[in-house]
Order: C-alpha cells, then sequence, then structure tokens
C-alpha cells in the first residue's frame, strides 16, 4: 500500500501514468509505444529534447544514410514506404519516423529531462522525476519503466593530452553537420568507425585534406557482395553455417572484393566481424567509398595518437602532422548510471548486465529497448516482447489498480 502521508511522495506535481513510463522518444521508444497501442496499453513517453528522434534530427551529418537495408531498419507494424531507396537517407529516415509517431498517435512529453528514477519498495511502484527548461519539476508514478535511451544517448569526448592547447577548431561527429566549410583545410578525424570513415569521405568530395587516426584494428567491409547486401547475406548463411564459419566466408569475399587493406594502415582484428559486434559490440565499417579515397592518398590513413600542441598533432610513431581543424568521431554512450536508481539488471556501462536475447527484461517492472547491439531491428524485436509481457498483466491489474491508488488530492492521473 501506498503510504500517503509520505511528504516526498506528494513533494512536486504527481502524476499517476495509467501505464508504463517510457524513457525516450527514438526510434526504441517509439517502437514500444506503438506496440503498447496496439494493444491498447496507455503509456507516457518522456523526452529531453523537443523532437522526437533527436539524435538522427540534431546530431547527425547531412549525408548519413541507413547502413543496412530498409527491410532490416523498420520499426514494428509499419514499413517503409515502397517509393523510398534500399538506403534511405536521414531525411527520409526522419519523416518515416514522423510518419510512425501520427499513425499510432504517439505524443511524447517534449523538453522533459528525467533527473533520477528508481523503484520504491515501500509502494511497489516506480518514481521517475523529470526538470523541465524553466524549472519545473513533474513526478510520473507507475508499474512499469521502460528504459528506451539506447546505446547512443550522449557523446564520448576522449582525454587526450594537449587537446585544450590546440588552438583549432575541435568538434565532435555529432556536431559535423557537412565538409564545405572545411575546404582546403588539413583535418585529423579521430576514429575510424562507420562515422569516422563517412565523415573523412565528406570531408575529401568538398576538397578538405582530411586524415583519419585508426588507433585500432578495424574490419572494413563491403556494403553490397555480388549485389546483395553483405548483412542480409551473413544473415542468410547464419540460417545454416555457425557463425565463425560466415565470419570466414564473408572475410574471403571481402578480400576479393576490397583486396589487402592493412597496407593502407587498416589492421583487421583477429576476431571476425560477426563476433566481435556479437561480443564486444563493435560494428564493422560498410564502406560506401572511403576506402578508394584511402587507395588514391586523398584521405590519409595514420596511427593512434600521442598529443596535440598549438596547429599540430603528435603519433604514436613520433610524426607530426600540421593540422586546422579536428573531427572526433569517437562514439557515443549510455546516459543510463547518470539517472537510473538500479544496479540489478544495468551494469556500470549502462548497457543490461545480461546479454542478449535476455537483455529486455529486469525486476520490479523495468525493462530496456534499444540496448542490444543488434541496431533497429534488435530494437524492434526487444519492442514486441516488453508489449506483449506488458499486456499480460495489464489488463487484469486495470481494475484492481483504480481501486487501491484512488484520485487522490495532488495527483493527476493520466490514460
Amino acid at each position: 500500500m501506498v503510504n500517503f502521508n509520505d511528504q516526498d511522495f506528494f513533494s512536486s506535481k504527481c502524476v499517476w501514468v495509467n501505464g508504463p513510463v517510457i524513457v525516450g522518444a527514438g526510434p526504441s521508444g517509439l517502437a514500444v509505444g506503438a506496440c503498447l497501442k496496439e494493444q491498447g496499453i496507455p503509456c507516457v513517453i518522456l523526452e529531453k529534447s523537443d523532437c522526437i528522434a533527436s539524435l538522427w534530427q540534431k546530431k547527425t551529418y547531412d549525408r548519413l544514410k541507413l547502413h543496412l537495408p530498409k527491410q532490416f531498419c523498420q520499426l514494428p507494424k509499419f514499413p517503409f514506404p515502397q517509393h523510398y531507396p534500399e538506403y534511405p537517407t536521414k531525411k527520409q529516415f526522419i519523416e518515416y519516423l514522423e510518419s510512425y509517431a501520427r499513425k499510432f498517435n504517439i505524443n511524447p512529453r517534449f523538453n522533459e529531462c528525467v533527473k533520477f528514477a528508481k523503484y520504491d519498495e515501500s509502494c511497489k511502484l516506480w518514481k521517475v522525476k523529470t526538470i523541465s527548461p524553466n524549472g519545473s519539476e513533474v513526478e510520473y508514478i507507475c508499474q512499469w519503466l521502460v528504459v528506451a535511451t539506447g546505446e547512443n544517448a550522449e557523446k564520448v569526448v576522449p582525454n587526450i593530452e594537449g587537446l585544450k592547447e590546440f588552438g583549432g577548431e575541435v568538434i565532435h561527429a555529432c556536431d559535423y553537420k557537412c565538409g564545405e566549410k572545411f575546404f582546403g583545410k588539413k583535418v585529423l578525424v579521430v576514429g575510424c568507425g562507420n562515422s569516422g570513415m563517412e565523415v573523412s569521405l565528406d570531408l575529401c568530395n568538398h576538397n578538405a585534406q582530411p586524415s583519419i587516426a585508426c588507433r585500432s584494428s578495424v574490419h572494413v567491409l563491403p556494403r553490397e557482395i555480388f549485389g546483395t547486401s553483405t548483412f542480409e547475406l551473413a544473415m542468410f548463411m547464419m540460417k545454416w553455417l555457425p557463425l565463425w564459419l560466415v565470419d570466414k566466408i564473408i572475410l574471403i569475399l571481402t578480400w576479393f572484393i576490397l583486396g589487402n587493406i592493412e597496407k593502407y594502415g587498416l589492421k583487421r582484428p583477429s576476431i571476425g566481424p560477426l563476433e566481435l559486434k556479437n561480443t564486444q559490440g563493435k560494428t564493422p565499417v560498410l564502406d560506401i567509398g572511403a576506402l578508394e579515397k584511402i587507395r588514391s592518398r586523398k584521405i590519409n590513413v595514420v596511427p593512434g595518437i600521442k598529443k596535440f600542441s598549438c596547429g599540430t598533432v603528435e603519433l604514436v610513431n613520433g610524426e607530426k602532422l600540421e593540422i586546422d581543424s579536428v573531427v572526433l568521431a569517437t562514439g557515443y554512450c549510455s546516459n543510463v548510471p547518470y539517472w537510473l536508481q538500479e544496479s540489478e539488471f544495468f551494469s556500470n556501462n549502462g548497457f543490461p548486465k545480461a546479454p542478449f536475447p535476455n537483455s529486455w527484461k529486469g525486476q520490479s517492472g523495468l525493462y530496456a529497448v534499444g540496448f542490444t547491439r543488434r541496431g533497429l531491428a534488435g530494437a524492434s524485436a526487444d519492442a514486441i516482447r516488453i508489449a506483449q509481457d506488458i499486456g499480460k498483466v495489464y489488463k487484469q491489474d486495470l481494475k484492481q489498480t483504480k481501486q487501491k491508488f484512488p484520485t487522490h488530492r495532488g495527483c493527476i492521473y493520466t490514460s
């Protein structure tokens, strides 16, 4: 039973949610919301930004396209339009998500940043406190909490010696839009993942002089093999063959298509691309033209960075480069540890402790979506599981919940 004498319970505006609270209005949060709506289960989606899919709308470069064919990226119960290309553009994907929200009548509560969420053992409910830009606070009370902030909630900025003394422009890839303003400049791109490769390609296409710092090994694969998506081909083979064998076949085919990339400074990991993705979450680079620029020396591959100084960077091999600007394509991380007061389900790095496919459900009505390291397809699969799991108990608990927690002064009910 809730102790209604608890001053903390009604210390701020209190909203009882007759269904789950979903934190995050990106593709993962929208997918869960749609699956719940299909079952007639109400929910509240909280979003700290002022729009859905803020990462896609505000923190991606203009030339971005989906790396996988659209059939592997669609959300539940709503395919991409037939006229969309196989690899939709950033603009098309945002339009798709907006259409998705309209179709399922999903209306997130924008500009509400979650300060904390915790499970109250005394009343067996979740308390989620948010703050808006004007300083107003709201506390949501719910039976289920869905964490949908995803793997890429916050940018990662490495602590590199001398970076503050560099003097030139330093931006993260989330703030990079187009290479036009870098015309003629010497730009160091730090990081050789998909973002680093595509930013380097874009810089090259705008007549900049990019160098890409490749500190560790990386798998570079062709986006397509014999006209078929490399990912689609791998998924097909995994129906019949073990993962290690699929990795070997993909790497052999890649060698025939791309040749030996190690002579350009791109060392391959000893672990195969699919195994590396499954065990460490490291996504292989799907080449869309950067490798050709690397071969022609229009993109310069350099080893790891030792330190920066005014206008220059010293590499681990002792070489020094004069550069004008730096783009940090150093990735993103989960922000869950900053606001979720829970230690059983999530680890310190903000990912569920349980490996896929058991990473979607915790204890006491806690769920996670978008943390599978398997892209939009993984998020969609988890969204369906979560909605089905909540739906099993929602209807039978609905009458009992309303009787147990009648309208109370200071508490607003929402459905």
